[in-house]
């Protein structure tokens, strides 16, 4: 299944899509309380936009580790006025709602978001399932222990492949058996994991190939990249490229990134390597 159905479009996910990522809360690691007023939010989307990013996904709670809970109201106010605002001025883009709750997620849908990107995987809610199968939406399924609270004192695994394969396999069974077509993946880097943790999961992408659906990788400028390198998040845009061109050749569908030119170029670059 190499595309997905947005709003009656089909994207054609053979060559890598860029989702770029619009943070629309104070505290997230990287760019937290950048986007305060619309000409702001305007202006990133449309720099976004014409870089090429196909997806642009909207998050109105910060799920880095150890942050804080939003309440259902706080993190509506947020996110419904900005889909509407980026669809007023570029009714075409393909938006994408990163967030937990079916409430939140129904009601972005219903003003033009296009997909739900779920940190939980319906975990945190149990009408998501229920709610995603309703609007006929393409479902990103993350990999995470616990919430953003609590998840770093849940990093422990048997083995750490297994365990990720046979989760993802439970979640599409489920997926399935609701009716919902188009879903995509994401191991969850930094999310429930150690360092190493991270690097064996993109060391062996390639095997999560055979659940036979679009896998999302999202790693950029997070902790395996800058704490391995001794640097800041805002310095970590070349080892972020680096990886992203090995998650490229390992079979990553989608890159949700910071920085969508750079990404784009990954693609091309990896994309011409592939070709020979």
């Amino acid at each position: 299944m190499k595309s997905i159905n947005c709003k009656g479009k089909l994207i054609d996910l053979s060559t890598p899509k860029v989702m770029g990522i619009l943070n629309l809360t104070p505290d997230s690691f990287y760019d937290g309380g950048k986007l305060t007023s619309e000409k702001d939010i305007v202006s990133q989307a449309e720099k976004m936009l014409s870089d090429g990013a196909t997806f642009l996904d909207l998050g109105g709670y910060s799920s880095r580790p150890g942050a804080k809970f939003v309440s259902e109201e706080e993190e509506l106010k947020r996110v419904l006025p900005v889909v509407s605002l980026i669809l007023k001025e570029f009714p075409n883009t393909l938006i994408s709602i990163d967030t937990f709750r079916s409430n939140i997620a129904e009601q972005c849908i219903e003003n033009g978001a296009a997909l739900i990107n779920d940190i939980s995987a319906g975990n945190m809610d149990d009408k998501m399932f229920e709610t995603i199968a309703n609007l006929q939406v393409p479902f990103i399924m993350m990999h995470m222990n616990g919430n953003p609270e609590t998840m770093m004192q849940n990093t422990e695994y048997k083995d750490i492949i297994k365990d990720l394969l046979f989760y993802f396999s439970e979640k599409i069974a489920k997926a399935i058996s609701y009716g919902i077509n188009d879903l995509l993946v994401d191991l969850g880097f930094g999310f429930s994991k150690t360092m190493n943790q991270n690097f064996e999961l993109l060391s062996k992408l390639e095997l999560f190939k055979n659940l036979d659906v679009p896998m999302l990788v999202g790693i950029s400028r997070k902790s395996m990249v800058y704490k391995s390198l001794d640097i800041s998040p805002k310095d970590a845009l070349n080892g972020t490229s680096s990886l992203h061109t090995i998650a490229l050749y390992k079979g990553a569908s989608i890159l949700r990134v910071h920085d969508v030119k750079e990404a784009i170029e990954c693609i091309k670059l990896t994309q011409n390597l592939k070709s020979h």
